[in-house]
């Protein structure tokens, strides 16, 4: 029987315990503007009973979020700083990648069985391969069937991949876009994928202008199907999260704060709709799934960037100010059922995923401390070499 192995680390000082309801930020955080954590009362439960915990990004703050259940059952929130988090994706392998602000990381976790870190983190995702892209405003990644990386490539209005010498390799884009240019045209954004392939993608526009999306926000959005390049949906609010889902479509029509499916068209030329399931007072980004549940990321939208969306008049008329958090949404009810939220300086996230069959998992910074100290290797992998029998002259 393998005995149970701890590990000590600092994790990177912004490890917030989160008993009872309410938690302001603590420690690295305290010199910072204040933030204040708060969650429902059933969410941890909720958590623990599918066996899961939640992930997600912020590029406003800059930090790649965990939040799970500590062994006392209370909530645990582990931060760790990253250049402008964006798009999450799990590995078949059980990994993590992610895109950023000029790299794209693979995370593995290096721990297992009854380890912990620190007599906590049942999961360490530590960055090993971080691949150096320059800026490209990266978004959703995914992960094929044949274990490459595939990301939104916002700023050249694309899908890439990565490539071994050059920023990336284009895998796909858009008919409506004229060339491949350093140039935000129509602002893709998301991607869903299916069978191990990118299959849906979200944009705010058709523009083949550089910027021409920000005209078209109010009902310009559109959702592509990577196979045929047809345009399945239109008159969308800034769409973006694609999900595939139990065999549905799922999309965030962000500027209206509506998470709903596709109803994909039945024939050839023909236009899908898009039904609203649920309304979350929030700008929309981030969906993961699990079960009936679906795990909804709200932003506060940035004003004036975004006056003019119908988001503000759904606003006013439920007497509700924007979210930052997240919020669990039953699928049959399409209620919100319970809640993470987020107050103070920060009010954007990016994405959300869920890890499954970890109860308190943690990341490393990959310039952290702890990225230097913690050194794990696979005992069972290495092989003792035999001693060489000395030749014998014969006589």
């Amino acid at each position: 029987m393998r005995s149970e192995r701890r590990y000590d680390l600092m994790t990177q000082g912004i490890t917030a315990s989160l008993p009872g309801q309410t938690v302001a930020a603590t420690e690295a955080q305290a010199a910072k503007p204040q933030v204040e954590y708060s969650l429902s009362g059933g969410l941890i439960a909720r958590l623990a009973k599918a066996n899961i915990s939640l992930a997600f990004t912020s590029y406003q703050s800059g930090l790649l979020y965990m939040l799970g259940r500590n062994p006392k059952n209370g909530a645990q929130l582990h931060q760790s700083q990253m250049a402008k988090p964006m798009g999450l994706a799990r590995t078949d392998d059980g990994g993590l990648v992610m895109t950023g602000m000029a790299q794209v990381y693979r995370f593995a976790n290096v721990i297992s069985g009854d380890q912990r870190i620190n007599h906590t983190f049942d999961a360490c995702f530590v960055p090993r391969t971080i691949n150096v892209t320059g800026r490209l405003d990266a978004h959703d990644v995914g992960v094929t069937k044949d274990g490459e990386i595939v990301f939104v490539n916002t700023r050249y209005n694309c899908l890439a991949k990565l490539s071994d010498t050059h920023s990336f390799e284009v895998v796909w884009k858009p008919d409506f876009i004229s060339a491949i240019v350093d140039e935000d045209r129509c602002h893709l954004n998301g991607m869903a994928m299916e069978d191990g392939e990118p299959r849906y993608v979200t944009a705010v526009s058709r523009s083949d202008t550089i910027d021409g999306w920000r005209d078209r926000r109010g009902d310009g959005g559109v959702v592509i199907d990577v196979k045929t390049g047809e345009v399945v949906c239109e008159n969308l609010s800034m769409p973006h999260s694609p999900r595939i889902h139990n065999g549905q479509l799922w999309v965030l029509n962000s500027g209206t704060g509506e998470l709903g499916v596709v109803e994909l068209p039945k024939k050839k030329g023909a236009k899908g709709k898009f039904v609203p399931k649920a309304f979350c007072p929030g700008f929309l980004r981030g969906l993961a799934f699990h079960g009936d549940v679906a795990f909804v990321g709200l932003s506060k939208p940035r004003y004036k960037r975004f006056d003019g969306l119908e988001l503000a008049d759904r606003l006013k008329a439920t007497d509700s100010e924007p979210w930052c958090g997240i919020q669990a949404i039953d699928l049959k009810k399409g209620s919100c059922v319970d809640w993470f939220r987020i107050d103070g300086a920060i009010g954007e996230l990016y994405d959300v995923e869920v890890i499954e069959g970890h109860a308190c998992p943690m990341t490393v910074s990959p310039n952290s401390p702890d990225a230097a100290a913690l050194i794990t290797f696979d005992e069972n992998s290495h092989s003792t070499a035999k001693a060489a029998k000395p030749k014998t002259k014969k006589k």
